[in-house]
């Protein structure tokens, strides 16, 4: 193993926390092509049980750093040919623990264009600058009349003095160890200062919390970086990177900023009454305004991005990982209702299995408002197929339709129907693909999205990996991320969902197949195509026959694929298996037989897993085998359950201060949380109104669809606001006073300027059919109604 490599596991050791063999072993295994979910699931040994968030980071961490190395072999290698490298900067390279401070320190060295002190050094004026900066007692212009030189471009006294300006001024910006230190006292000390555009105020109403506002850079949330980068891109916004204002009228001739201040210092320039002093003063400050100021403030806007880019990629990878794990209704039949007012309510019915049996469409709203006709039609079909649920898209007339559902399941009592919202986000995008195309080819687009929110109810991981997990939208700002950061992060987190879940390879679709550990889009289309052909899979051995599914795939997929009611009950397990043989080990313990184990709490508890221990298999896997014996093929998802709207209250206007409403929460912000209650605005629980006591995160509190009651504090009817609040007990606000939705500073805000909260915008667009509705207000209302026709 390379030094270099041995540094970087040493580095990421300290980083986690764990022993370096730790990540050596992992890093081995991720080279090998090992995939995460199967190193954290079948190689705890191999890794002292690094879980699936240390891999995860560990991997984040191993491509930075390589990228890091490679960047310093380059900038090696450049200063190398340039014939200036020597130990003392080799060992500065060396030293330099992140890209930024490599940049520093190649600064001074990286090929630039023709600058204005390359010129004047050209033109022999660096023994001008040295002896000012040197010898402060002489006089400058009496020494620069020395250099003036009409032939070398110096036409008089003030010209040789600027070139030697422009000489020290580079030689300011370029100390590397001077800029780190400014650039981290200005990440301290100063905000990101934002003012509207003259003309702007009506246009960019949207963006008005930031008309006038400033805030530290350091506590600064991702979603306020992101809304003011959104309004400067949008001209509707002037953003500043503003250093902090103190002074220090001691040290230099005038008034200087601490960061003049500390370039004096670094240099040796003061103010002691000598000719030359006050030229130096003048150049520390015109190298601070004109070059380092603006060098810093790109680099902390660099920063800015890149934090509120961490947070928010974490905040949708969270939310979808959420979603994806919600709660399954099962093997029930279900129908899927599509709302619409002008196009109709598109239906459609699929079995247990989510194989469509029926679809329709109908008129109960206006224009038609063939309401009669339309539960008719409903009955007819829920009787036919045995319908148990019916799922009801959170869209345009979602309550006009859940009301047709409500009167549906009174006028047909025997049918024992079940009403659910359930979210349309992304069943539009899904509808137009290509897969759906292939998995739907005789229905109209139209009712493919009813099929999806038939499917997605039944199994919400199965349904939702159809889609391309951005246009799930349950982020913040996600079309101002980094497409390739956002991407690895969410496909990261669908492929930890599926795992974590488990597959029945027999059921799944292609998609669903590809998430799987060591199965790409090729392999999972010849798997559904092995299995149309020869049917079902009775062994997880029959995967082999699959073409080009190999040794090295089968040991990362087997244990993540299920076959239920197979030859052998283990293949409907977690159980891997390369570990049958300590299965077999342990039935030889208890002299019985499998069927009889397997869930016999009593006979399993009572084992010692040390006594199955083996060279290959430790007692970590052992232990995961016991634990997966006595509930073989468990669904670590929660219970399915539902949550019930107010009867009347179907729109904005319904609503009134102080209603106690049960709801689901949709989106999950650093902010707060969006609560769906059925009204076709989601409304805003602020991080201060989500518990009694401080929450950091809110996440902590609540998550993607969960059910909870809030109590309704304010209606902001033309801004389509509604603030609420999990802490039921909370007094409501008088008239006119601020609300968590409203101009209210939070505890531990910063900046010297009035800081609003700033309105949750819009972070998911809708399909081309439809326009982003960037006045609604909240990111939920355009992530409910994502890619649906009205």
């Amino acid at each position: 193993m390379s030094e270099q490599a041995l540094g970087i596991h040493q580095r990421i050791a300290e980083e986690l926390g764990v022993r370096e063999r730790q990540v050596a072993a992992a890093v081995e295994l991720l080279d090998g092509g090992a995939t995460v979910p199967f190193i954290a699931r079948y190689r705890k040994e191999v890794t002292g049980t690094l879980d699936d968030a240390q891999l995860r980071t560990l991997d984040e961490r191993l491509r930075y750093l390589r990228e890091l190395e490679e960047r310093r072999a380059a900038v090696l290698d450049s200063i190398r040919e340039q014939g200036k490298l020597d130990d003392a900067l080799t060992a500065r390279i060396m030293g330099a623990d992140s890209k930024a401070r490599l940049e520093d320190i190649y600064l001074p060295f990286k090929p630039k264009r023709r600058t204005k002190a390359a010129i004047a050094r050209e033109a022999g004026l660096e023994p001008l600058a040295d002896t000012l900066i040197n010898d402060p007692t002489q006089v400058p212009e009496t020494v620069a009349a020395g250099y003036v030189d009409a032939d070398k471009g110096v036409a008089d006294v003030k010209a040789a003095l600027d070139g030697a300006r422009s000489i020290l001024v580079e030689r300011f910006a370029e100390d590397p160890d001077l800029i780190g230190e400014l650039r981290e006292r200005m990440w301290t000390r100063g905000a990101l200062v934002s003012k509207v555009r003259e003309g702007k105020e009506t246009d960019g109403a949207k963006f008005a919390d930031y008309f006038d506002f400033s805030e530290p850079f350091g506590k600064l949330p991702s979603h306020r970086i992101l809304a003011m980068f959104r309004g400067e891109k949008e001209e509707v916004l002037e953003l500043v990177m503003e250093a902090s204002p103190e002074v220090d009228p001691t040290v230099l001739p005038v008034p200087r900023t601490e960061y003049e201040v500390r370039i004096a210092q670094r240099f040796g320039i003061s103010d002691q009454g000598r000719p030359g002093d006050k030229w130096l003063s003048d150049t520390v400050r015109w190298a601070w305004r004109t070059r380092i100021l603006v060098h810093l403030g790109i680099d902390l806007r660099g920063r800015l991005r890149q934090a509120a880019e961490d947070e928010a990629v974490r905040v949708f990878a969270t939310n979808l990982r959420d979603l994806l794990l919600a709660a399954p209704a099962g093997t029930r039949a279900t129908m899927g209702l599509d709302p619409g007012f002008r196009t109709g309510v598109k239906v459609a019915v699929v079995d247990a299995t989510g194989k469509v049996v029926a679809t329709e469409t109908i008129y109960p709203h206006v224009p038609q408002q063939r309401w009669d006709e339309a539960l008719a039609v409903l009955g007819k079909l829920a009787a036919r197929h045995k319908v148990e649920l019916v799922a009801i898209g959170n869209g345009t007339a979602s309550r006009e339709t859940d009301k047709l559902a409500a009167e549906l399941i009174a006028k047909f009592p025997d049918l024992k129907l079940t009403k659910v919202m359930v979210s349309e986000a992304g069943a539009s995008v899904y509808s137009a693909s290509a897969y759906a195309s292939s998995e739907l080819p005789d229905l109209d687009v139209s009712i493919r999205g009813a099929v999806s929110i038939a499917r997605r109810l039944q199994d919400p991981l199965a349904e939702l990996v159809k889609i391309d997990p951005k246009s799930i939208g349950v982020g913040q700002y996600q079309h101002d991320l980094s497409e390739v950061k956002l991407s690895r992060s969410l496909d990261a987190v669908v492929e930890d969902c599926v795992n974590g879940v488990g597959v029945d390879v027999n059921t799944a679709s292609a998609p669903l197949l590809t998430r799987v550990s060591g199965i790409g889009a090729g392999l999972a289309e010849n798997i559904v195509a092995h299995r149309d052909l020869h049917g079902p899979f009775r062994s997880r051995k029959g995967l082999k026959e699959v073409p080009r599914l190999g040794a090295k795939a089968f040991e990362q997929c087997a244990g993540f694929l299920r076959i239920p009611a197979g030859d052998d009950p283990l293949d409907a397990s977690s159980v891997h298996p390369e570990s049958y043989p300590v299965v077999r080990k342990i039935l030889a313990a208890t002299g019985g037989d499998l069927s009889s184990l397997i869930g016999n709490t009593s006979t399993l508890r009572s084992l010692r897993p040390e006594q199955f221990v083996t060279e290959t298999f430790g007692l970590p896997t052992v232990t995961d085998i016991l634990a997966e014996l006595e509930k073989p093929g468990r669904d670590p998802r929660p219970a399915f359950k539902t949550a019930t709207f107010a009867d009347g209250v179907e729109k904005l206007s319904d609503l009134k201060p102080g209603m106690t409403l049960e709801g689901v929460v949709t989106n999950v912000a650093a902010f707060g949380a969006f609560v769906d209650i059925g009204v076709h605005q989601d409304g805003l629980v602020h991080v201060s109104a989500l518990s009694k006591t401080f929450v950091k995160d809110p996440r902590d509190v609540v998550k993607s669809g969960d059910v909870v009651k809030v109590k309704v504090l304010e209606v902001d009817i033309p801004r389509k606001r509604i603030s609420l609040t999990l802490r039921l007990d909370d007094e409501l606000p008088t008239p006119g006073q601020p609300t968590q939705q409203g101009n209210r500073r939070d505890n531990n805000r910063g900046g010297n300027r009035q800081q609003q909260q700033p309105r949750a915008n819009n972070n998911s667009r809708r399909d081309t059919a439809r326009t982003d509705n960037a006045a609604a207000g909240t990111m939920a209302d355009a992530l409910r109604r994502a890619g649906f026709k009205s």
